[in-house]
């Protein structure tokens, strides 16, 4: 899971977003003896990938935009009650947490619940995404480094000890990238001078898949510098 391999040089304070704020409730739930008409028009009204399906305050399940028109119009949701999906989060939920529930059931709004499982309102994705904009690994001004290793031979605690041995610091980092052989790391450094971390990087047998005018330059100088040997030893 993505959230499972951020890593972030955050003040505790962005771990402590207030995700309460940004709960509405514009919306109204719909009962399970809604029809399918209603629902259609509805979606047809809205951008939302899912509506929520509530009796009075206890959470039912939210229905999907394309099972919505996949059914017959003059029935009721309750005729489809087996399609409704039960996704929701609480409303004591990390940000984190929240944005890997987006992902997972490819939604756009997300129920929110209180600790009794009383359905209190919705989070919508693109606020939940502000969150994360928040953070210094998008607000803070800084480099951007992509490298790659054999997925049993990186660590982060190597990853770090290369940035910060290099008077750097690690912004953010994930796992942009993975499977059983190999794994990508992304990493935003607060750092504007990169040559001497890529190089470092690539010491430790690190891949460099991002791309760096610095580097770029250097190799260029190296060609260049090849160049002038062969000519001399005409």
């Amino acid at each position: 899971m993505l959230k499972r391999h951020i890593l972030t040089n955050l003040h505790k304070n962005y771990f402590a977003l207030n995700t309460i704020n940004y709960i509405i409730n514009d919306i109204e739930t719909f009962p399970i003896s809604a029809s399918i008409k209603v629902i259609q028009e509805t979606f047809n009204k809205l951008t939302y990938s899912h509506l929520i399906i509530a009796k009075g305050k206890e959470f039912m399940g939210c229905i999907s935009e394309t099972d919505a028109y996949c059914f017959e119009n003059e029935k009721k949701i309750k005729d489809y009650q087996y399609a409704l999906e039960p996704f929701f989060v609480h409303k004591t939920t990390h940000w984190l947490d929240i944005l890997e529930a987006f992902a997972l059931h490819n939604s756009n709004i997300m129920p929110v619940l209180d600790n009794d499982n009383t359905y209190l309102g919705y989070f919508e994705l693109n606020d939940i995404m502000h969150c994360f904009n928040d953070t210094p690994f998008l607000n803070e001004a800084g480099g951007i480094i992509v490298v790659e290793k054999g997925a049993k031979d990186y660590s982060f605690s190597e990853i770090s000890q290369i940035v910060e041995t290099n008077d750097a610091k690690i912004l953010g980092a994930f796992i942009s990238k993975g499977d059983s052989d190999l794994t990508q790391i992304t990493l935003k450094i607060g750092h504007q001078g990169m040559n001497a971390i890529v190089q470092t990087f690539r010491r430790y047998s690190y891949t460099v898949v991002s791309n760096h005018e610095e580097d770029r330059f250097l190799e260029d100088l190296k060609k260049r510098s090849n160049y002038l040997d062969k000519y001399l030893n005409i």
